[in-house]
């Protein structure tokens, strides 16, 4: 089946995030956003019929979550990423952050020691300061390009921060960094030896790129079951945001029980019944679509690479593994951090997301979306060029 990703959707009158906040968030009218994580791309026509179905009910009442959702999760895991569930294994919540939220409620104090990557997913940080816990930052290395756990970092804070939980966007949010194995094993290994609970947001962990392999912790050994938690969503693959369902998997009792308690005490166990629907079709029928997903994705990540060799050659960027979004030095520009998403929606007339909200370490980069028709792509980078080609004085 052919799905159409050249597709021009016009989403301004959706009350969508991405298209309608523009003029708010950028202070220009006529801004292409290409900032928040969700897709310009149509839904599978199968999800869609799937919700359809359900509407045609005409009674939208309490639901449950039937038996072949968490088989089509259990199947899915399974198949794509080499996780071996039970349904007791599956816990469902509103999204990945509210279940991060959950989990730093549920296994730490305030005061306690709670680390994160940096630059990283910036709700992480917010989560974290949020509930009064003492957020502890392992900057990323960059070497050949990439970037890099710095492990030495990790196990000293470990050691002198007395650290309680560990939070890991694998694959990487904002660099697309699909971790290895190994780089995997060394950080588990470090959790198990220090205990410190591993909570893994994989989100994205069905968007990654041949030739790299997406390895799910929990897949990689046994032991690590009994201290890692997994977060992760039909969301993101599936262009699914706005349903409110996602998936942690809690493979060890006592911190299961923990969890089905904190969720009962708040309700976070709630999930409306599109949720449901939509994930369940998605786990059973998208595989295809996906497929064709990835590969359209490459073929703009492929034009976004030339682009910047051929146009903007004194620009380093990184070469996403996985993910749909592109991290890109901005200090040719020599603007200050809080002036450059102004200056790229001024100049440029696009939105970006600023490097410096995921992190000290993100400082002067800037995050593209490219997860659009080809055309909205190639028009994203000529505005992004005309940013780069007008470079303006700030005070």
């Amino acid at each position: 089946m052919d799905w159409n990703f050249d597709e021009l959707i016009d989403r301004h009158e959706q009350n969508s995030v991405k298209w309608g906040y523009s003029e708010k968030i950028f202070g220009e009218e006529s801004i292409l956003p290409m900032w928040v994580a969700d897709m310009d791309f149509a839904n599978p026509p199968m999800i869609l019929e799937a919700l359809k179905e359900l509407v045609d009910q005409r009674i939208l009442g309490y639901a449950f979550p039937p038996d072949s959702l968490y088989q089509a999760i259990i199947d899915w895991q399974k198949e794509h990423h080499n996780v071996s569930l039970t349904a007791q294994d599956i816990l469902f919540s509103p999204g990945v952050v509210p279940s991060i939220a959950l989990l730093i409620q549920t296994f730490t104090n305030e005061q306690d020691a709670v680390m994160i990557h940096d630059p990283v997913y910036n709700p992480f940080e917010s989560m974290v300061t949020l509930n009064n816990r003492k957020v502890i930052r392992s900057s990323l290395l960059i070497v050949d390009g990439q970037f890099k756990i710095d492990f030495a970092d990790i196990e000293q804070q470990f050691k002198r921060e007395k650290v309680k939980l560990f939070i890991l966007s694998n694959p990487h949010n904002p660099g697309g960094r699909v971790w290895t194995k190994q780089e995997l094993i060394q950080l588990a290994d470090l959790c198990q030896n220090y205990q410190v609970l591993l909570c893994s947001d994989e989100i994205h962990g069905d968007l990654v790129y041949q030739p790299e392999d997406f390895f799910s912790v929990v897949a990689i050994s046994e032991k690590y079951k009994n201290f890692v938690i997994t977060l992760t969503a039909a969301t993101k693959t599936f262009n699914l945001a706005g349903i409110k369902n996602s998936m942690i998997f809690v493979q060890n009792e006592t911190l299961r029980n923990a969890l089905v308690l904190a969720q009962a005490k708040t309700e976070q166990n709630s999930i409306n019944t599109f949720g449901y629907a939509a994930t369940e079709a998605a786990f059973t029928t998208g595989a295809p679509w996906l497929k064709d997903l990835l590969a359209y994705l490459k073929t703009n990540l492929a034009t976004i690479c030339t682009f910047f060799d051929a146009e903007l050659p004194g620009v380093s960027y990184m070469t996403p593994q996985g993910t749909y979004l592109f991290w890109f030095d901005c200090s040719t520009l020599s603007i200050p951090d809080e002036q450059l998403t102004h200056h790229f929606a001024q100049v440029g007339k696009i939105g970006l997301n600023a490097g410096s909200a995921y992190g000290p370490t993100g400082s002067q980069y800037m995050r593209l979306n490219f997860a659009a028709p080809h055309e909205v792509v190639v028009e994203g980078l000529n505005r992004i060029k005309c940013a780069f080609d007008h470079p303006t004085s700030y005070k």
